[in-house]
């Protein structure tokens, strides 16, 4: 359609014009709230639209194959912004998204080391969150990306875990150090039985296949203290932080402590 070719001709121009921007969310060790992380989520202000919700133009991004540059530009910012919080005196690790097509690019581990070693950030400092589905559109070429991510110590993440199809045997070979529960079933948890045995079951699951567990969607303080009960080990959601600008994200820390 007209409207979805404009779309991505504008994104393409977005890189250039600095219409692009990273919001981060915090994500908190559990049980003591602890600041462990945040997660990187790109923001689109159009000069005239202004905020372009994510799934107006990740999609399109994706379809069309853009998806690899902005990744990359995805990268290099949340890698820059690493590297001025190292030189500040704090260092806070950064997740970042990937695509099922990101996955299967071949050439996203040298690309990522010469952003680590141009930055001089650590590569431990950086997760790479991935859906079940994009390791299951072409497992084999997956497992090869992922290993070499793995072994350059980029820290790996299952994202929206319980939603996909991945099967326990991929679950036991991926090279992953965490695990994410989908927002669906943490969100509804306390109202809803099977969503609260989905919660649990994973916690223990991960954590007998020696995973951090992060939750997602926390909404409000009763999710977040059955969460502690059952052992998990971080969580991210609204009633924690909204996902905010690099400077109000430095405001936030600092009020903290």
């Amino acid at each position: 359609s007209i409207k979805r070719l404009e779309t991505i001709n504008e994104l393409r121009q977005a890189i250039n014009r600095n219409q692009l921007t990273l919001h981060f969310q915090p994500k908190i060790k559990l049980p003591d709230g602890e600041v462990c992380a945040v997660e990187a989520l790109l923001r689109w202000e159009h000069p005239t639209k202004g905020m372009v919700p994510p799934n107006d133009f990740i999609p399109l991004a994706e379809q069309t194959g853009y998806i690899h540059s902005l990744t990359m530009w995805v990268l290099e910012s949340a890698i820059q912004h690493c590297a001025k919080w190292n030189e500040s005196g704090t260092s806070i690790p950064i997740a970042v998204n990937l695509s099922a097509r990101n996955i299967q690019d071949e050439n996203l581990p040298s690309r990522l080391q010469e952003l680590l070693d141009q930055h001089s950030v650590n590569p431990h400092l950086i997760t790479l969150e991935i859906t079940e589905t994009a390791i299951v559109m072409d497992p084999k070429r997956a497992m090869e990306v992922l290993n070499r991510l793995n072994k350059m110590c980029l820290q790996l993440s299952i994202d929206d875990f319980g939603t996909g199809y991945t099967s326990l045997s991929y679950l036991n070979d991926l090279p992953v150090d965490e695990i994410k529960i989908d927002r669906s079933f943490v969100m509804d948890m306390l109202n809803n039985k099977g969503n609260a045995t989905i919660v649990h079951s994973i916690i223990e699951l991960a954590h007998n296949m020696s995973h951090r567990v992060v939750a997602e969607g926390v909404e409000n303080q009763e999710i977040l203290d059955r969460l502690c009960e059952l052992g998990c080990d971080v969580a991210q959601g609204y009633h924690i932080s909204r996902p905010v600008s690099a400077g109000q994200l430095n405001n936030w820390l600092a009020e903290r402590t």
